[in-house]
């Protein structure tokens, strides 16, 4: 049987983009079982991979022990593909008959068009997520059938995150009487470290008489897909959940601020980026890491709705 090793991101986001290019290694070697090594954030968007034999994860800590780690739980084994995202020398310690190595090009393009140009495909390799039943069962029960908006206002850092008040605003217009969503279900999404922002959201609404429910932290990464998969609309942060949004279809709208959308901007014909102040001008801030604020005041409520509004009218939903 073929053997592919599909060395992934730490970050959720780079996963989900890079995950084209390990679909497209199972079209190179048809039937292969697949060995993933990837950090623990998103491990269990792999979960539902068929023909899986192995996952890893790992954290990198700076220097080489990691990979020294790794390369210990993967020797011993044969290729037939081993694609490293990492750019790393990891899979040149190993025996693989075809090596696809990531290094950093001078070019300006998206994660997801670097990872077509490493696979030197010939077609767009689009993001592509497996979703087990178990996945759709724990969404099923979590949040209703029917039309749901679905909100996103975590980030990994403060910077990226849209204020809470604004994302309640949002909702109230586009779910209030003659809305496009009028009287949809609105859930508020992310891991447990977004519940206290969630929470703010939906006390917000239920001030004004709307019903909200938070969901941050109780799915994991792969049920959260699952729950995407039937959303009516998504609107949250450039995140790992936007980028999840986007690759199961669901109408993504992805607020920017202090990152660039023509690398990490939502990816498909369902998706759209918006900003307020242009990328350059906070860029020239300095690392948005070393920022305790948010940086996207400039994005207001007006303009999310619009956008989310003609989000809806091109899928024919509003």
């Amino acid at each position: 049987m073929p053997h592919i090793l599909f060395i992934s991101s730490t970050r959720i986001g780079d996963a989900v983009l890079s995950s084209g290019a390990l679909e497209y290694a199972r079209a190179l070697a048809p039937g292969a079982e697949v060995t993933i090594a990837c950090g623990p954030l998103p491990a269990p968007l792999f979960r539902g991979e068929p023909d899986l034999k192995a996952l890893h994860t790992f954290v990198n800590r700076g220097g080489l022990a990691h990979w020294f780690t790794l390369r210990n739980q993967l020797k011993g084994e044969r290729y037939d593909i081993a694609i490293d995202l990492r750019g790393s020398l990891l899979t040149y310690m190993l025996a693989a008959r075809r090596r696809f190595v990531f290094r950093k090009s001078a070019l300006v393009r998206h994660k997801v068009e670097e990872a077509t140009a490493l696979m030197r495909a010939r077609h767009v390799l689009h993001p592509r997520l497996r979703i087990d039943e178990q996945a759709r069962r724990d969404a099923r029960a979590a949040a209703p059938d029917g039309p749901i908006l679905v909100l996103g206002p975590g980030a990994s850092i403060v910077a990226k995150r849209w204020r809470a008040d604004r994302f309640a605003a949002v909702a109230r217009r586009l779910t209030g009487p003659g809305a496009p969503l009028a009287g949809a279900a609105i859930s508020v999404l992310g891991g447990p470290e977004d519940a206290e922002i969630a929470a703010e959201i939906c006390a917000s609404l239920a001030a004004d008489g709307v019903h909200a429910q938070s969901i941050a932290g109780a799915l994991d990464l792969l049920a959260c897909a699952a729950l995407l998969e039937r959303t009516t609309l998504f609107i949250g942060n450039d995140s790992g959940l936007m980028h999840i949004a986007a690759a199961v279809g669901a109408p993504t709208l992805g607020l920017f601020g202090p990152t660039d959308e023509r690398l990490y901007g939502p990816w498909g014909d369902r998706a759209r980026a918006l900003r307020g102040r242009p990328y350059a001008e906070l860029a020239a801030f300095g690392d948005p890491h070393d920022v305790d604020r948010t940086m996207m005041d400039d994005l207001t409520i007006d303009a999310v709705e619009a956008a989310a509004q003609a989000l809806l009218r091109g899928g024919g939903l509003a």
